[in-house]
């Protein structure tokens, strides 16, 4: 396939951004989305001009880091797809494609389409464990969990915290991020004793940082 890519290039929160267009070719229907940037990037290098700065890590969808807005939707066109995740085929030859950082005054460009993402890491260190004593490990059936809250806060924990809810949001709201992370300890029996402390800091800490949700739908 070959495409036109629209890219976002800053070089720093306080640097004015704009649009960059790129043409690329190529590109199989099974690249990835991350691996078409690396095409892209090798093209600029050849070219001996500065590469895109997109970041990435797992890239097995797992550790939210590889998130941006592609054409207007956080992660793409697929839902439930993190970025690294998101295939060609889902795009088609000739198509532009318009590629921008997370949009949210809580996540400051750092460079390019990387954002800083560290107000979700405060709400995580405001109440996002649990106090335990040390020592040796209890038998894993030790504490008896039901069926229904272990999957329930499984579901919970399967938040990435790569920031889309906060991206798609026109407010910049965390409420989906931080419920998820309240709920998964506090539908488990080991996160009990701090469940009400646990959901105060973390909520302030939020409302810090982010703005206030009105249940606005995509």
């Amino acid at each position: 396939m070959a495409l036109t890519i629209k890219v976002w290039r800053q070089n720093g929160p306080s640097e004015t951004g704009r649009f960059e267009t790129y043409e690329v070719d190529q590109i199989s229907p099974d690249m990835s989305f991350l691996e078409m940037f690396d095409v892209l990037n090798e093209n600029l290098i050849n070219a001996g001009e500065e590469p895109v700065e997109i970041a990435s890590d797992c890239r097995e969808g797992i550790c939210g880091t590889c998130g941006c807005m592609i054409n207007g939707k956080a992660h793409g066109p697929e839902k439930a797809t993190a970025t690294c995740q998101l295939h060609m085929r889902k795009f088609s030859d000739g198509d532009t494609i318009i590629v921008e950082p997370w949009q949210a005054a809580s996540f400051p460009v750092i460079k390019d389409l990387v954002v800083d993402r560290s107000p979700l890491d405060r709400i995580i260190e405001a109440g996002g464990y649990i106090t335990v004593p040390t020592g040796s490990a209890p038998d894993a059936n030790l504490i008896p969990v039901p069926k229904d809250a272990a999957d329930t806060a499984f579901d919970a924990a399967a938040c990435i915290g790569c920031g889309a809810c906060v991206a798609a949001c026109p407010n910049s709201a965390a409420q989906l991020f931080t419920s998820a992370k309240v709920q998964h300890l506090n539908l488990l029996p080991q996160g009990q004793p701090e469940r009400w402390s646990r959901t105060e800091d973390m909520v302030e800490t939020m409302e810090e940082y982010f703005g206030s949700c009105t249940n606005h739908g995509e």
